[in-house]
């Protein structure tokens, strides 16, 4: 399966993500300059589980070296279309999770997703001495919380079927948990160096990055747009004189996920100041009912606030 694009829009130019495209693509360009050198550069820069687990191994090598091949693999690839193919799974997917997290939390959360695929690949490969590269792990914790982010959206997808292209447009659920079923498949039935496909690094780059989303989300940022937590309700009367209708707007990645907002209303001479929860999923269109908040009525009670969601 092929993803050719998907239909969640970006509101900000994705400069890291388009960074990074371009950084693997210098380092490939560096790593064909090597020539004949090119086999003893992956083994000091690429991630070779024995350098860790085998002293004998491990004394080759100095502290920085061991340090850094755990952030220098990630930028490595073994052909141009090892380098193509992780490259336009990183444009297509990308994007939309900078865009979320903004442009510093997504360099940090892609490193640190690079990192987690390499300690699961050396966890799961002790003894192996093939060299891992790639920046697949890295990208797999980007598909990992585009899974999390955006599960209903489509993804238009080529199934080649023999020679003919079949396109179809898949949820992302549905894309993204196929392409994790054959990871986890491939991982249980190879064995260690028989494919040089680093199986678990995929599977612990994709998992890592669904909990690191949920942390990174925790962290103030400067993601996607929101809506200001104050809103200043101006309301006018419904139907009856008691009741009151006021229309709140939010972003839809605050309709997705759900958002508290401090409602600011007119109660008498003062304002009475709510707090409001809109839950996650909810629709355009939608009424909130915030009781006894509304308008005098004849006998003394208060009527109510209705509130329309306005996803925007």
């Amino acid at each position: 399966m092929i993803p050719i694009r998907d239909t969640v829009p970006s509101r900000h130019y994705p400069v890291a993500n388009v960074i990074f495209i371009a950084v693997n693509i210098l380092v490939f360009l560096m790593e064909m300059s090597e020539g004949e050198a090119l086999n003893r550069f992956m083994y000091i820069y690429g991630l070779v589980p024995a350098r860790y687990s085998v002293s004998q191994i491990a004394s080759h090598f100095t502290m920085f070296q061991q340090t850094f091949a755990f952030f220098s693999f990630m930028f490595l690839h073994g052909s141009f279309w090892h380098l193509a193919g992780n490259m336009w799974f990183l444009y297509i997917f990308g994007d939309a999770v900078e865009d979320r997290l903004g442009h510093l939390r997504y360099v940090i959360f892609y490193l640190l997703c690079g990192l987690a695929s390499g300690f699961a690949h050396v966890f799961f490969n002790l003894e192996s001495t093939m060299p891992t590269i790639g920046a697949s792990g890295a990208i797999a914790g980007v598909m990992g919380a585009y899974f999390i982010l955006y599960p209903k959206a489509k993804i238009v997808t080529l199934i080649p079927i023999i020679f003919i292209p079949y396109f179809v447009e898949l949820p992302a659920a549905i894309f993204l948990g196929i392409w994790f079923f054959i990871q986890f498949i491939s991982a249980t039935v190879t064995g260690i160096d028989a494919s040089g496909i680093a199986w678990w690094a995929h599977i612990g780059g994709f998992i890592f990055g669904a909990v690191f989303l949920k942390i990174f989300l925790l962290i103030p940022g400067e993601g996607a747009p929101s809506t200001p937590r104050l809103h200043l309700a101006r309301p006018v009367p419904h139907r009856e004189e008691a009741y009151l209708f006021d229309v709140i707007n939010i972003t839809p990645e605050e309709a997705e996920r759900g958002v508290r907002k401090m409602i600011s209303v007119p109660f008498g001479y003062q304002r009475k100041h709510l707090v409001v929860r809109i839950p996650p999923g909810i629709r355009d269109g939608t009424k909130l009912r915030l009781e006894g908040v509304g308008m005098k009525k004849d006998g003394g009670e208060r009527g109510d606030l209705y509130l329309q969601v306005s996803v925007r």
